[in-house]
């Protein structure tokens, strides 16, 4: 080919070294490897997000990223990202463990580029396509692992779970679950029977595996409220009446069929009264007496908190001495993203991280697919994040950085095409 074009061997790659179209391209590539790696592996995830923003330096904007940054939905991250490495001067934690602490901070860094490329990227819909397959990928290899537990690639894995865990796989399937009903509402409105028909059959796949395999306590209680807004946003109050009275209908089946789901559903009320009464070791009783420290330990140092990395030497310090109870329990995280942050920095904190997800929120107002998934992922990171701290775990930390970064910037690049064909866009 390159004999024919009259292009030496150099000539070519120095000629796509030089080319911002074909680096946008290689960024595309990254980024859906990531979305496609995400429920699967730990290790490529982190490994493709440095090469991601590598891949986006030899022809960056810098003018064009600076205004990026200027902006409160970039700002936001930046300043919980600089608190918590700022936190480390005030804190009384080993060096260590201030250090680590900052890491989980890190992953909120990409947003801001993730912004600036897709507000000028032509594939951002892809990311989500590979994330919704590798997603089907894995209810497959999940329900597999359900019938042979021999499948599962980690030793002792929980059952149905292939890989990682049963709150991150519940995550995606939730996400994945509700995010299909915006398309599958769509393709019915117009009649294209077949593609709601699939979208409808994925959205029961993802429900199903966690109706009768597995789920975590948190999807449950999280799905409603991500149908309640689906529904307050998309529908009539008619047809929302009518999702109701299926939904419960559907809800009363699945509690008549799936044993699975009544036991995941009782561990609510068995581990309370463990608690109550003997102090147990019970997940929720661990996270009522986690929260409960929190809030001692914020009253202790309100504005700017005790500094990263300090919370595990305050629960250790907190802790009663006996491992067979709750409050003896010693964490570095107290599974509510607030306290999260409250504990090392305080009100300063709180209002930075809310400012965040108001930010985003914001966003993603209007109709179109594109604002349904970046508002989707928005909303089930701020509810979750009242059971657990998923702003700063890995995993469901990554789903809010690519769901919000790439959605966000094409949600900017629509904007900005009908602020300059007003004509076009109204017609």
């Amino acid at each position: 080919m390159t004999a024919l074009t009259g292009e030496s061997p150099v000539v070519l790659p120095l000629r796509r070294w030089r080319d911002p179209a074909a680096w946008r391209t290689t960024v595309d590539v990254v980024a859906i490897l990531l979305a496609a790696a995400l429920p699967w592996s730990t290790s490529l995830v982190s490994i493709l997000g440095v090469v991601l923003l590598i891949t986006m330096l030899p022809h960056l904007d810098l003018a064009a990223f600076l205004r990026m940054l200027r902006r409160p939905i970039s700002i936001a991250p930046v300043a919980l990202f600089a608190l918590a490495l700022l936190g480390t001067l005030w804190s009384d934690a080993a060096w260590g463990a201030r250090l680590y602490a900052v890491g989980p901070a890190a992953k909120l860094l990409v947003l801001p580029p993730l912004f600036y490329h897709f507000e000028r990227s032509q594939r951002g819909v892809w990311v989500f396509v590979a994330f919704l397959g590798s997603c089907v990928l894995m209810v497959v290899a999940s329900t597999a692992v359900a019938f042979d537990p021999a499948l599962a690639l980690k030793p002792n894995a929980d059952h149905g779970i292939f890989v990682k865990n049963y709150i991150d796989q519940s995550q995606e399937f939730s996400l994945c679950a509700v995010a299909l009903a915006y398309p599958m509402a769509r393709f019915a409105g117009e009649r294209r029977w077949p593609l709601a028909l699939l979208m409808l059959v994925l959205m029961l796949a993802f429900l199903a595996n966690m109706v009768f395999v597995v789920t975590s306590r948190t999807a449950l209680v999280t799905i409603p409220i991500m149908l309640a807004v689906f529904g307050l946003i998309h529908l009539r109050w008619r047809a929302n009446l009518v999702i109701l009275l299926a939904a419960l209908a559907l809800g009363a089946t699945a509690w008549t069929v799936s044993p699975q789901l009544r036991q995941k559903v009782a561990t609510f009320t068995d581990q309370y009264q463990a608690y109550k009464e003997d102090r147990a070791v019970t997940s929720i009783g661990e996270r009522l007496e986690f929260w409960r420290k929190s809030l001692h330990f914020l009253a202790e140092a309100p504005l700017t908190g005790h500094g990263t990395g300090a919370t595990r030497h305050l629960f250790e310090l907190a802790a009663s001495g006996r491992s067979d109870l709750s409050s003896g329990q010693v964490v570095g995280n107290p599974h509510n993203q607030t306290l999260y942050v409250a504990v090392q920095w305080g009100a300063l904190g709180i209002i930075i991280l809310y400012a965040m997800w108001l930010s985003h929120l914001l966003l993603f107002r209007g109709d179109g697919l594109v604002p349904w998934i970046g508002l989707l992922v928005v909303v089930q990171n701020i509810f979750t994040s009242l059971f657990n701290s998923h702003i700063f775990d890995f995993h469901e930390g990554w789903m809010y950085v690519m769901g919000v970064g790439v959605a966000g910037g094409m949600v900017l690049k629509a904007r900005l095409q009908r602020a300059s064909f007003p004509e076009s866009a109204a017609s």
